[in-house]
């Protein structure tokens, strides 16, 4: 694993800050003009567009309650992802999903996230 390079510390920073609930250091790795895409119908769905709107964005998903197992992080030459286990669960409805949620980054912060689900109609029931 490739532990040294400056997009595996970004990527361990951002999985640490939102295990914290430390939203200031989410948004101290995020470029000003940050995105973050996701797929699906659901309240979380679409595209947050800004430093500001992403944070917002993990503070809602951290909102429901969920446990985000690391299961890797994963380096390119410039970019980072991490691979995600997922789950909560309240009366009504269980999440059990994995994720790659790929950062894109640009100058030593990031840019854009783009994230991959294994069961987007599992995250539709889930984030109503």
């Amino acid at each position: 694993m490739s532990t040294n390079t400056p997009s595996y510390a970004i990527g361990k920073q951002f999985h640490a800050a939102l295990l914290a609930g430390d939203w200031a250091a989410i948004r101290s790795l995020l470029h000003d003009d940050a995105t973050w895409t996701l797929p699906g119908e659901n309240t979380i769905s679409g595209t947050a567009v800004g430093a500001d709107a992403v944070v917002e964005r993990v503070q809602k998903i951290a909102g429901y309650g969920l446990s985000f197992e690391l299961l890797n992080i994963l380096v390119s030459r410039d970019n980072v992802a991490l691979s995600l286990h997922n789950t909560a669960h309240r009366d009504d409805a269980v999440l059990d999903e994995y994720l790659a949620t790929v950062m894109q980054l640009r100058d030593g912060k990031v840019a854009s996230i783009e994230t991959f689900l294994s069961d987007v109609p599992g995250m539709n029931a889930f984030f109503v």
